[in-house]
């Protein structure tokens, strides 16, 4: 690899051509965060069951981002170290995104196909499959593309250049988020739940092959066959790749820590936001053993909390679109550190505010606010880490930190999701509900966390 020192400075236009395939990776993301809810909930999983469903994503983070991370680091070929990955999960992703909606159409064809009776939770398990392999897929792409920063951008523009991934999450997941409401609002047509999965598996797959046509990794053979000579002498194993990790500086195990509670926090809002919108928001109780009839007397209801969940993250990424590019001015002024604190805040802020009000307006606005937090969250830590790996490391350094973005989901799916579906509420009709908002101040009292232990991290001069 091309001595770091040595890197031309990104311009802005190429900047926005480099986060181009990070934006139809997260349109993808965003579609899997805000439907996969009430697909699953339509096949008939409870919330328990919905929250180790989730499970995917961090159970595929933690194992699949670092081997594919070093295995990255390894890689020589005439098409680059990262951008096969790129390609690879680009386009897998976009066949599962394609079925998963369809769970119960494969179910049937199965049975068809067999002729035999199958289970009712046939299409329930088919759709749990998808999400596995959505996510796993996901993960191949974005470890390597993360890895890209410090492969091809000098270290002065990292925190820039993650700003601008930033930005193409929030735009990416804006556009996810609102075009389905949009079209209801300016057409009176209702987009169908397949429409927006197929509409996210073309923006993943064709963005991630314009990204992989137009950015050039600057390897010769030689460099990479010497970076790979690298990888393998400092990571024979995972165990030796984990340990030269912590080793890299004493600030390391302080960024991991802040990542793990930063992102419990964000996990309760990104998994728990759509069922809190139409079941606490819009007071639709608990659907998952209604009867047929049941279903269709809240069938509206149902909609219009989607529909609200779809525009709340819209502003939410929207907030993150606009802020992204002055975040990363002001960190690189100010320090990744000072202005990551105070954007944790402002999410802690907005995150008490949804526990403590079920106003829809006002749910909207903090939505926004969050969206300020979720901004720093998508880049400054990243940015942070970068400042301490070592060339020939990008990607198993990546794939690593990325445990500590998916090991925290596992305690949100399981204990937090545990906590919600044994808070019932009891209905006046009969039926049931849940404290769908304690999400909510758990994440604020992790955020807080995150934002104690940031505080103490010392950043490298550059």
């Amino acid at each position: 690899m091309e001595d770091n020192n040595l890197l031309k400075k990104f311009t802005t236009a190429q900047f926005l051509n480099f986060c181009l395939g990070f934006f139809g990776l997260q349109f993808a993301w965003q579609m899997r965060i805000i439907l996969s809810g009430p697909v699953t909930e339509g096949l008939g999983a409870s919330p328990f069951l919905y929250g180790l469903i989730w499970l995917a994503g961090p159970f595929t983070g933690m194992v699949v981002q670092p081997l594919v991370g070093t295995l990255s680091d390894k890689t020589v070929s005439p098409f680059g170290r990262r951008r096969p990955y790129l390609l690879t999960g680009a386009l897998l992703s976009a066949v599962a995104l394609w079925i998963f909606p369809n769970s119960e159409n494969v179910a049937m064809y199965f049975h068809r196909l067999l002729g035999i009776a199958l289970p009712e939770w046939t299409a329930l398990f088919i759709a749990a499959i998808m999400i596995w392999v959505i996510d796993a897929c996901v993960n191949i792409a974005q470890g390597p593309y993360r890895a890209l920063i410090p492969d091809v951008v000098p270290p002065e523009q990292h925190s820039i250049a993650n700003s601008y991934i930033s930005l193409a999450i929030g735009l990416g997941s804006v556009i996810a988020a609102g075009t389905a409401p949009f079209l209801k609002w300016m057409f009176n047509y209702q987009m169908s739940i397949s429409s927006q999965f197929l509409m996210a598996a073309l923006a993943f797959s064709l963005a991630m092959i314009w990204t992989c046509l137009t950015i050039k990794e600057h390897q010769t053979k030689k460099e990479l066959l010497k970076d790979a000579a690298v990888a393998d002498k400092v990571e024979d194993t995972f165990w030796d790749s984990l340990k030269n990790f912590f080793a890299m500086s004493p600030e390391v195990p302080k960024i991991c820590i802040m990542q793990f509670f930063t992102w419990i926090g964000t996990m309760c809002l990104l998994i728990f936001f759509t069922q809190y919108s139409v079941h606490t928001i819009f007071q639709v109780p608990d659907l998952t053993t209604a009867s047929e009839g049941v279903e269709m007397l809240y069938e509206t209801a149902v909609t219009n909390g989607t529909n609200f969940s779809s525009i709340c993250f819209a502003i939410f990424n929207l907030v993150c679109f606009l802020v992204a590019i002055p975040i990363g001015f002001l960190s690189v002024k100010y320090s990744n550190k000072k202005v990551h604190i105070i954007s944790l805040i402002t999410m802690i802020i907005a995150y008490l505010g949804m526990f403590l009000t079920h106003n829809y307006k006002l749910v909207a606005i903090l939505m926004g606010l969050a969206g300020i937090g979720w901004a720093s969250i998508s880049a400054l830590p990243f940015a942070m880490l970068s400042q301490f790996i070592k060339k020939g490391t990008e990607g198993s350094v990546m794939g690593i930190f990325n445990i500590f973005i998916a090991g925290p989901q596992v305690f949100v799916c399981t204990l937090v999701a545990g906590l919600i579906s044994r808070c019932v509420i009891h209905l006046e009709s009969g039926a049931i509900n849940y404290h769908w908002e304690y999400a909510f101040l758990i994440g604020a009292i992790c955020l807080a966390a995150a934002a104690i232990v940031t505080n103490s991290i010392k950043e490298k001069e550059l």
